[in-house]
């Protein structure tokens, strides 16, 4: 596999369309509110705006280290979802009662996304035209197969259509596609305008924010940043990715990179291979390829097979790595032929927050009224939302129908201490990848790959992006 046509770098090209906003002023002083909020991506910025509605009267200030929106949630890939296309791993992990309480609060994201941005009058590019997961090898078969039952299992059939081939192509035409599960629960935003909808929302509640302002300390009742500090006897950790060496979570999350590329403009292309309505895709795989479209005719692929941290590490690896931008690449080609001659206009990566059992967890420091949330593993843009409900629940000290959910209320499983736990990672990451490589050519896999590969399963963890 060669290089990438074009080398990843930032800014992603989202934040570039959205076009550039006045920083909020850094925070300097000694200050006393009611919630300090730590991080300007989308789990903080809902936090605030459900902790406004709920309590109008908070001082609530919001420290983000960068520009809100310079982390995950202004690069990521758009899709807007709940947890139907996930209910197959969802139920042997939570039990069949519980995961269909998830699925079903989850159907609420898109809805109320659109609430938000009509209601503010804001063009966050919001497509409801559900998603599909295709299967690209026999070997990917099982899992759309999977999504099919569990659904039909919990007697919401309606949430999961299968697609055989002709009924794929019907969407979008290629020939490696097989067979697919569509999934009405989906929709696809640009991240960058949902980042600053929210940003604005925020700042006409009365939210004090503040960009450019890193918390250099959070102990229980204070935040500390270079010019001065935030007295506050609730404090939410919002920081996702950039908290995963955080001691109180480190146990159940790392970090994973996470690449996209992105074409230039190219409707006749989608023309001429059907794929005109608008639907997020993904494929089967456990490095999974995302895929959708954007408003003026782009196709922006991701590959959510990059580097492994160590000690929760923030560096290079996670932005510049070429191979991650690469398999992207490979991925529109061999996925999408009808689009070999489009252009590569932009590629861009960053890390992401991966939990041990793949889905996001929500809590309180023990002895502390310190809040965190994080471990999306690349499913963020839309459970972010059940997150600010959830934090913004914990913050008030309520045990309601948030904190009900699994995802604030199960046992989070836990990795390996370091360094075992980016060593093992970075062995399986590697088995994996073999045994996909081998899946697509058609070809068995190193019995070595096939043991490294199945060692998560065999001790309840989950590892990649699906």
């Amino acid at each position: 596999m060669t290089g990438p046509s074009v080398a990843p770098r930032f800014p992603p090209w989202w934040l570039d369309e959205a076009g550039p906003e006045e920083p909020s002023p850094r925070f300097e002083g000694e200050v006393v509110a009611d919630v300090c909020i730590v991080g300007g991506g989308y789990t903080g910025l809902w936090t605030a705006l459900a902790l406004k509605e709920r309590e109008p009267t908070l001082r609530i200030v919001l420290l983000e280290a960068e520009v809100c929106g310079a982390g995950p949630s202004g690069r990521n890939g758009g899709f807007l979802h709940g947890y139907w296309a996930a209910l197959g791993d969802l139920v042997p992990q939570l039990g069949q009662e519980r995961a269909l309480l998830l699925a079903r609060a989850a159907e609420r994201i898109v809805p109320a996304v659109r609430s938000f941005s009509e209601a503010r009058g804001e063009d966050v590019w919001l497509r409801e035209s559900g998603m599909l997961m295709v299967s690209t090898t026999p070997g990917q078969d099982a899992a759309v197969e999977r999504a099919v039952a569990a659904a039909a299992a919990v007697g919401a059939a309606e949430q999961a259509v299968p697609l055989d081939a002709d009924q794929v192509a019907g969407r979008i035409h290629s020939p490696v596609f097989r067979t697919g599960v569509y999934f009405k629960d989906g929709a696809t935003v640009q991240p960058a305008r949902l980042v600053r909808a929210l940003r604005h929302g925020v700042s006409d509640a009365g939210v004090e924010l503040h960009e450019h302002s890193p918390a250099t300390s959070i102990r229980d009742g204070e935040v500390g940043t270079p010019s001065g500090s935030v007295r506050a006897r609730e404090v939410v950790v919002a920081i996702n990715a950039a908290a995963t060496g955080w001691r109180p979570v480190a146990r159940h999350v790392t970090n994973f990179g996470s690449y996209v590329v992105l074409t230039e403009p190219v409707p006749e292309l989608l023309e001429e291979i059907g794929w005109t309505g608008g639907e997020a895709v993904l494929d089967a795989r456990m490095f999974l390829h995302y895929f959708r479209t954007t408003n003026d005719g782009r196709v922006l692929m991701g590959s959510g097979s990059g580097p492994i941290g160590f000690r929760g590490r923030l560096d290079g690896r996670f932005t510049g790595d070429t191979p991650t931008a690469a398999r992207a690449e490979h991925g529109l080609r061999r996925l999408l032929p009808g689009l070999a001659e489009a252009p590569i206009e932009r590629a861009w990566g960053g890390p992401i927050d991966v939990s041990a059992d793949h889905l996001p967890f929500f809590g309180t420091v023990s002895g502390k009224r310190i809040h965190y949330g994080l471990g999306y593993s690349g499913h963020g843009v839309g459970p972010t939302w059940l997150g600010g409900q959830i934090l913004a629940s914990l913050v008030l000290r309520l045990e309601d129908e948030w904190t009900a959910l699994p995802l604030a209320s199960r046992q989070v499983p836990s990795l390996p201490p370091e360094p075992l736990k980016h060593l093992g990672g970075a062995l399986v990451r590697s088995a994996i990848l073999a045994c996909e490589r081998a899946d697509e050519e058609n070809r068995r896999a190193p019995f070595p790959a096939r043991v490294g590969a199945a060692l998560p399963r065999l001790f309840g963890m989950e590892i990649g992006t699906r």
